[in-house]
């Protein structure tokens, strides 16, 4: 790949005047792969290839990358605030609440930054409706939760036998989290198969993988680059185990 193809990618990409410089193998790589070969390729889109690796740099805990991907989102106006927050909400069921605590955090100064950097007064963040918290009648919530997850994963919902089960899958994850309209459906399909590919989550995995691809939100094409964002971003071993996962979703998918 041209470095000059690569290094404006890279001014593209992290909405930087300068890259930096290529003096390293890891800086070379990173500058000519990453950039001039990975984000440069066509089959997914910029969004979508933020989303895979807001993912990744969050959930490997790595301070400066998260600030800069996050900055860069922004600052392209390739992701909007209010999609970025919503965001955080679905990587903290995926990935944890801590991570995702120091996630909103990097959105705060770099929504600040960003508003800084044009001259500009930095405007609050949105307050939220209560009616954008779904229904308040448990019955209710909870059968929408059953329907959810049946249409979501494609699968029967599992018994409201544990705490886990009740309140959490069916009341909160999908019961609320998946049909609050901040995010497309498969925007939150690309999240989580992130998610669970980088928590060694084999079960949960194969079954948001599966469902993904079966219900046609995502392609094959699409998500094998969605194979490669993660890879390059959360480590080739972790790729290779997303990589089989979508091979055995694909040879199972119906006719």
């Amino acid at each position: 790949m041209d470095g000059t193809h690569a290094a404006r990618t890279v001014t593209e990409v992290m909405a930087t005047a300068e890259p930096p410089a290529a003096a390293t193998p890891f800086g070379r790589a990173s500058r000519d792969f990453l950039f001039g070969e990975v984000w440069s390729r066509p089959g997914l889109s910029r969004r979508d290839r933020r989303w895979v690796t807001l993912t990744c740099v969050a959930a490997a805990d790595s301070p400066g990358p998260i600030e800069e991907h996050v900055h860069a989102a922004l600052a392209s106006g390739d992701i909007e605030l209010e999609a970025l927050l919503e965001f955080v909400l679905h990587f903290a069921v995926y990935c944890g609440w801590p991570k995702a605590s120091h996630l909103e955090g990097a959105i705060a100064r770099q929504w600040d930054r960003v508003h800084r950097e044009r001259g500009e007064e930095t405007p609050p963040w949105p307050q939220l409706p209560n009616d954008t918290l779904g229904p308040g009648v448990w019955d209710e919530r909870l059968k929408r939760g059953v329907e959810e997850f049946i249409d979501v994963n494609l699968m029967p919902a599992p018994p409201t036998n544990s705490p886990y089960r009740h309140a959490g899958i069916l009341g909160f994850v999908f019961g609320h989290v998946w049909q609050r309209p901040g995010l497309t459906r498969r925007e939150r399909r690309i999240v989580t198969v992130a998610s669970v590919a980088l928590d060694d989550s084999p079960v949960p995995l194969q079954t948001h993988v599966t469902a993904a691809l079966h219900s046609g939100d995502l392609t094959k094409e699409e998500m094998d680059e969605i194979v490669l964002q993660f890879a390059a971003y959360y480590g080739f071993a972790k790729g290779e185990a997303l990589a089989d996962a979508v091979e055995t979703a694909w040879a199972s998918k119906p006719g």
